[in-house]
């Protein structure tokens, strides 16, 4: 960073005030096999108690950031897990109804809710559209269905078609599905048939992640012992591309590393993360970002009750983010996107330039042919997208 040109300990990003939520229902009906996210399969009575500590929760949020009386807007509303769609519509009206009073929500805000297929009907559909849910998210992961059973989902092929169905029927304008590569034994041809399968849907939004196997799964246990047959690194890498080249003839951009969408069809909660911008979250585990502090959530649902119970926010980790940290995190996170780093927006949201704090790296990734620079952004080409990690990295350290 230009020495002449201290940065102020306050970076006007941490000043913004969020309009985004994220909540998480940590429940499902079964852990697929690579799974580590916060969630648990627990019967209606925890559920039922889950709702009344989240409640409690959401009040001392609205306390904590907002004047007494005040309805805040909010823009995105999220609810992950877990599985939220099998939170009982009894429990979910509690929760839309204090949303719905306590926040301003309205059409324009972008409410997604997270399903499983085959983890929702008709009645649910259309309670979840009732309370203002506008976007649904199916982690659909693959259309092969001994590729299902083969990573521990309990739905079927039919189950992927029917809900996506049923929804549109129902009305829901926007749908995203989740698809997956990298999985045990996967072929090429099951890729491309995923992809196609996802396209006749006609939806908006599709995202593709590859499989991590993470520490703690079933799946690293089965690696470990040598039970785990995954494909190569290079039919790894022969996927993604094939992923690109499918989504792209078919009028996808891939607008992040994972994520692809038709023109006005991206995520705007993710959208949210990716800026760099602050947002609120609740329920066990989750991970906020306001005023310039990042938060996660207690995970045991024991512990995020009992602190609730005497009315303390069931923070466990509470950082703070130094002004340069903050310029490193909307580099890092801008660099995920197609669109890249925006450099008005850098300077608002930082109050100094971007070449001011990260000139010469970008110099250097520019001289090497990996960086693309205009009068409005810096962006990774095209070509090096899939690893945009490796780039990312030379950012940390040298604003």
């Amino acid at each position: 960073m230009n020495s002449q040109d201290e940065l102020s300990s306050v970076a006007p990003l941490h000043r913004l005030a969020p309009k985004s939520l994220y909540i998480h229902i940590p429940f499902c009906e079964s852990k697929c096999f690579y799974c580590d996210f916060n969630s648990y399969v627990a019967n209606d009575e925890v559920k039922a108690n889950y709702t009344e500590s989240l409640l409690k929760e959401l009040m001392l949020i609205h306390e904590a950031y907002f004047p007494k009386g005040d309805r805040p807007r909010i823009d995105t509303l999220f609810f992950g897990g877990g599985t939220p769609t099998v939170l009982p519509l009894a429990h979910w009206e509690q929760v839309a109804t204090f949303l719905h009073d306590r926040f301003s929500i309205d059409q324009e805000t972008e409410w997604t809710v997270e399903a499983n297929p085959g983890s929702i009907n008709d009645n649910v559909l259309g309670e979840l559209k009732q309370f203002g849910v506008n976007r649904l998210s199916f982690g659909a992961q693959t259309f092969n269905e001994t590729l299902l059973l083969a990573i521990g989902r309990l739905h079927s092929v039919r189950d992927i078609d029917k809900s996506v169905e049923r929804a549109m029927q129902i009305g829901f304008r926007r749908i995203s599905l989740d698809l997956m590569f990298g999985l045990p034994d996967q072929t090429l041809t099951d890729v491309r048939e995923s992809v196609r399968r996802a396209v006749d849907f006609g939806l908006g939004h599709i995202s593709v992640y590859g499989l991590k196997v993470e520490e703690g799964t079933p799946f690293a246990k089965w690696q470990q012992g040598g039970h785990l047959h995954l494909p190569e690194e290079d039919a790894e890498a022969a996927m993604c591309e094939e992923v690109r080249l499918l989504l792209q003839d078919a009028g996808f951009l891939q607008y992040e590393i994972s994520n692809f969408a038709r023109a006005g069809e991206e995520a705007r909660h993710n959208l949210t993360y990716w800026h760099n911008e602050p947002y609120l979250a609740a329920g066990a585990g989750a991970h906020g970002y306001v005023h310039g502090r990042r938060y996660e959530n207690v995970k045991s649902l024991l512990r995020y009750q009992q602190m609730l119970a005497g009315m303390e926010r069931p923070i466990e980790v509470d950082l703070s983010v130094t002004a340069e940290e903050a310029m490193e995190d909307s580099v890092i996170l801008g660099l995920r996107l197609r669109e890249g780093v925006n450099k008005k927006a850098f300077l608002a949201h930082h109050g100094i330039s971007l070449h001011e704090a990260f000139g010469q790296v970008i110099a250097s990734l520019k001289q090497r042919g990996l960086l693309d620079e205009d009068e409005e952004r810096i962006v990774i080409p095209g070509k090096y997208f899939s690893v945009a990690n490796e780039m990312m990295v030379h950012f940390l350290g040298n604003s």
